[in-house]
């Protein structure tokens, strides 16, 4: 059997029109950056306006901030976490994150616990306070999603989830099994 071929090796990418490009940041011609045309720089852009999107619907009601939400977000969808987990699925950096706890915990929304077994391990989850407000901003995030995508066919939909499947996959093969550090373009 054939072994699996890196996400990052060129040659089993699949290239379907082979006009790569189009899916360049560069100028075809002169080989200078496009900076609207440049995917980190658009796929970070597109995440902030959405994510800005979605806070105007719980930062006032709920006194909560993007990376919190992300925080109670990740808890309400997994259940109990710890920090390092939360890094992961969120892409956020260590600090961020922290930050982001510590003012859950002050709002009384997550607590912490300290595994007896390693006290060098604390796990996060939603108090019943943070699991109402993850009740209550669900609805309002998923309106968004639905005005964002309406006009996208069922096909579509499925493509695009496609094809951000394939880019997380190149992604992460690019950031390297230790990098939680989030950022942008």
């Amino acid at each position: 059997m054939k072994p699996s071929a890196s996400p990052l090796d060129a040659s089993t990418a699949e290239e379907p029109d082979g006009d790569r490009e189009t899916c360049s940041g560069t100028d075809p011609e002169t080989g200078v950056l496009v900076l609207d045309r440049f995917l980190p720089y658009r796929l970070s852009v597109l995440s902030n306006t959405v994510s800005r999107s979605i806070a105007r619907l719980y930062a006032d009601r709920f006194g909560i901030t993007i990376p919190e939400w992300r925080v109670l977000a990740i808890l309400g969808d997994s259940g109990p976490r710890t920090s390092a987990e939360i890094c992961g699925r969120t892409a956020m950096d260590k600090v961020q994150v922290s930050r982001a706890i510590q003012r859950l915990m002050s709002a009384r929304l997550v607590s912490r616990r300290t595994d007896p077994a390693d006290r060098r391990r604390a796990t996060i989850a939603m108090t019943a306070k943070g699991a109402a407000v993850y009740r209550e901003v669900v609805p309002l995030a998923l309106s968004r999603e639905a005005i964002l995508l309406d006009g996208f066919t069922a096909e579509e939909c499925r493509l695009l989830d496609r094809l951000l499947d394939r880019l997380a996959d190149r992604a992460g093969a690019l950031a390297g099994p230790d990098d939680g550090a989030g950022g942008g373009a």
